[in-house]
């Protein structure tokens, strides 16, 4: 990697890490903690390539993109941030940011994008591409208080990317999650930043399509606006007849079309419970909503989102306590982002201590579905899909670390000690049986039940 990189953030830190590593890589570094020195320098024709934080002691990062593309529109610039909110990706898209990445940023991820920036360039200069217009900005973006989509986790920065890059397509979208993550609000932040805002975004349910009537009432109301379909595995099997009926109608100055979805899809298509037709039709685009077990270190930025919107509100400022935050933690959530900010906010009104306990939290969750029936919401999942979840909370709990080596026999023998108990007790305790129903070697078995330390008890296996 070759070129010249201008690098604007005003912590020591990251400039000293990020000249260090380009310079490895052979590239030319020119670091400043200054938009007014990273602009002159921009005019001065310095640079291959920006890389800049949002928020700087004298300006806003983002808002300086505009001012580069006009003085250099070949340039580009790749925004880091460690306000890691769905607005700052939005925002960095509406500008033409090349890239967006929160901080902490993995270093190689960033130096891959930094060559991939700088030779598309190379590119775009060989072919001697026309000057793109500088992107206006927009006066009317919504505040983040608007559009509570608050995460710092890898998956949902990615998602934050994906809804940016796809708020004025034409192209439906199906949004898949559990219940409570916010595929509806996700739906509704699509609509409202995109330039379809000022027209009807309308909600329909199986209801709304039980009759051709409801179909063109549907049409009536939503104009040339958004339209959601909500639930879709939801609806019976009239209504998504007439759903696909009334995509096909569509005229090409129609509504947007949206859809939400929960649950195994692969399944309901097989099964027969969702026409595959609708699904292609709705499919154009799909945005897959993490829970909150896939986002652990969400938790926290979460957790002071919803208690600061609760004082903003009127209840008391609150706070979790370490123990508390690691009860918080350690919980499933299986109502997900609604669960959480529903329990928050029922703490904020019922109590005023400036710190919520571990022993509040507890007694807050003490009626609601715990750790042990969690298993009760993935009765359609696949051992696959089931062993999946788990390993990507694995890999979530170590952060933005690896887990110590040896992972694939560590996953192993967790996996052989409950598969062995659980086909010892369902044969009675008879090995030989055991080791048939396995199908292994019975000196094999013996073997695995002495090295894994697995207690054999012979009974009587009632039928």
């Amino acid at each position: 990697m070759d070129g010249t990189v201008l690098v604007a953030d005003d912590d020591r830190t990251i400039r000293t890490v990020l000249t260090q590593a380009l310079t490895r890589a052979g590239c030319k570094v020119h670091a400043t903690s200054s938009l007014t020195t990273l602009m002159r320098w921009v005019e001065e024709g310095r640079g291959d390539l920006v890389i800049t934080d949002v928020m700087m002691p004298d300006g806003n990062g983002i808002e300086m993109i505009p001012k580069i593309s006009k003085e250099r529109p070949d340039l580009p610039v790749i925004v880091i941030s460690a306000q890691n909110t769905i607005m700052t990706a939005i925002q960095a898209n509406e500008v033409d940011a090349h890239d967006y990445l929160p901080k902490p940023f993995d270093l190689p991820d960033l130096l891959k994008r930094a060559g991939a920036a700088m030779k598309n360039r190379r590119l775009i200069s060989a072919a001697e591409a026309p000057q793109r217009p500088s992107p206006a900005p927009r006066g009317d973006m919504l505040s983040m208080d608007a559009i509570p989509l608050v995460g710092r986790t890898p998956v949902m920065q990615e998602l934050y990317r994906l809804i940016a890059r796809v708020i004025n397509s034409t192209m439906p979208v199906l949004i898949i999650g559990e219940s409570g993550t916010g595929k509806s609000l996700i739906a509704r932040t699509l609509h409202d930043l995109s330039d379809r805002r000022s027209q009807p975004f309308v909600t329909a349910n199986s209801e709304d399509l039980q009759s051709a009537d409801g179909a063109q009432s549907l049409l009536s109301r939503v104009r040339g606006g958004t339209l959601l379909f909500d639930e879709l595995t939801a609806y019976d099997t009239d209504a998504q007849l007439r759903a696909a009926r009334l995509l096909d109608a569509l005229p090409e100055d129609g509504p947007r079309v949206m859809a939400t979805a929960q649950g195994n899809l692969t399944r309901a298509l097989a099964e027969g419970a969702l026409r595959e037709d609708l699904y292609y039709r709705l499919g154009g685009v799909v945005l897959n909503v993490p829970s909150l077990r896939e986002r652990i270190d969400d938790l926290e930025p979460l957790a002071a989102h919803f208690l600061g919107q609760a004082a903003d509100e009127g209840a008391s400022q609150r706070s979790l306590s370490p123990e508390a935050m690691e009860l918080v933690r350690s919980y499933s959530w299986p109502g997900n982002v609604r669960q959480l900010q529903n329990t928050l906010r029922r703490l904020s009104l019922t109590q005023s201590d400036p710190v919520i306990t571990r022993a509040e939290i507890e007694g807050a969750l003490q009626s609601q579905p715990s750790a042990a029936v969690m298993g009760e919401r993935f009765t359609d999942e696949t051992l696959s899909d089931s062993v999946g979840r788990h390993l990507k909370r694995y890999f979530d709990l170590h952060g933005q670390e690896l887990p110590p080596p040896g992972l694939y026999g560590r996953i192993l023998r967790e996996m052989e000690i409950p598969l062995i108990e659980i086909a010892l007790d369902a044969t009675g305790g008879n090995q030989a049986k055991c080791a048939d129903l396995l199908g292994i070697n019975r000196n094999t078995l013996r073997k695995k039940i002495t090295e894994l330390d697995i207690s054999v008890s012979r009974r009587r296996k009632l039928a």
